[in-house]
Parts: structure tokens; C-alpha cells; sequence
């Protein structure tokens, strides 16, 4: 017989279950490839219920984006703190490891997943979430050592997001790109993008 009753502990639960098996989900088969059914039938509840706890599919994976946030900051620490990397290659290991997400859990949306979830959702949301990845790459440069102004902030969340959209996007979104170059072109991305945050980096001169 179905249970009919659930306790807020109970969905608080279920919700939480839902959110990492969809991270879990999306990071390895990408964000496309994962089905609202996958994620239900996997924690063991029914669409309808599944429903009741994100009205949409793009709900939810906003949702797994922001739980994997403090997760990246984690994974930011740890490389800086690993004495058998220097800062160059540190940073650079994350920025590969955030370009190859499918290979290292990290879920990275393509073009056309961005453009599909933010057209559904709530201007509220929506603010919501940009406010969010400001913190999100702010912080990352406070632990590579570096002071987060909004113009530094704004230039490296769109150098960052450029190079794993472009690797993503090859060639499927992107077909005039030449496929056979497509990690000499994210290589190149790295190394100038890490160039960049090494000048940041600088004390001026006096």
C-alpha cells in the first residue's frame, strides 16, 4: 500500500536525495542526458511526488549547480594546499578539471542547456542564481590569493565560462570549429586565463 503521509523531515530527505543523485547524474552523463525519470525511479519515489518537490526539471538542476558550489570551493582549497603543486599548476589543474567536468564530477551546462533553463526561469530565480555565482567565483580567487573586485570577478567568470562552453560546444554547437583542435584550444584558453590571474596576482610596482 503507498504511504500517503510524510513528515518535513521525511522531505527534507527525499529532497536532498533527489538533488545529489541529479548532481551525481548530470556531472557523469551530462545535464542533457539526465532524465527527471532517472532521478525519481534512482531515490524511489513517483514523478507525481517528484513533482511536488521541484515543479520543473530545470528546478532541479539549479538546485544540484548550487549544492556543488561549496564542493568546488573544497576542491580549490585542497589544490592550494597540496605542497606538491605550485600555484601555476594548481590553478590550472582546477580550471582543466572544471573544462573536463564529466571526468572529474563537475557539472558544467553547455550553451544550449543555458539557454533552456533560463528561459524558464523566475526573474527571482534568476537573480538569484547570478548573485550566487558571483560568490562562487569570488571566492575562488580569494583562495587563489587574489583580491576579488567586481571587474575581476566579472572578466573571470566570463574567461572561465568561455573555455568550458567552447569545450563542450565542439562540434556539435560549434560545428565551423575544428574538432581535432578542440584541447589545444581549452589548453591555450588555460594558460591565458591563469596568465591573467598570475598578473592579478602582482603587488604593483611601487
Amino acid at each position: 500500500m503507498p504511504r500517503v503521509a510524510y513528515s518535513e523531515a521525511d522531505r527534507e530527505r527525499i529532497r536532498s536525495q533527489l538533488i545529489e543523485v541529479g548532481l551525481e547524474l548530470m556531472a557523469r552523463q551530462g545535464i542533457q542526458h539526465t532524465t527527471v525519470e532517472q532521478v525519481y525511479k534512482r531515490v524511489g519515489i513517483s514523478r507525481s511526488f517528484f513533482y511536488t518537490f521541484f515543479p520543473t526539471k530545470e528546478d532541479l538542476i539549479v538546485e544540484t549547480l548550487y549544492l556543488q558550489q561549496p564542493r568546488i570551493i573544497r576542491y580549490v582549497q585542497a589544490l592550494m594546499a597540496d605542497p606538491d603543486l605550485s600555484w601555476r599548476e594548481a590553478v590550472r589543474r582546477f580550471l582543466h578539471s572544471c573544462c573536463y567536468g564529466e571526468k572529474n564530477g563537475i557539472a558544467v551546462l553547455t550553451i544550449e542547456e543555458q539557454q533552456l533553463i533560463f528561459k524558464r526561469l523566475s526573474q527571482e530565480s534568476y537573480r538569484m542564481f547570478r548573485q550566487k555565482q558571483r560568490r562562487l567565483f569570488g571566492e575562488i580567487l580569494e583562495n587563489f590569493g587574489i583580491r576579488a573586485s567586481v571587474e575581476r570577478v566579472n572578466l573571470f567568470t566570463n574567461l572561465s565560462l568561455t573555455a568550458m562552453v567552447v569545450r563542450r560546444a565542439i562540434p556539435d554547437t560549434l560545428p565551423l570549429f575544428v574538432p581535432e583542435a578542440a584541447d589545444e584550444t581549452v589548453a591555450f584558453q588555460l594558460d591565458a586565463i591563469v596568465g591573467t590571474l598570475e598578473a592579478w596576482r602582482k603587488p604593483p610596482l611601487s
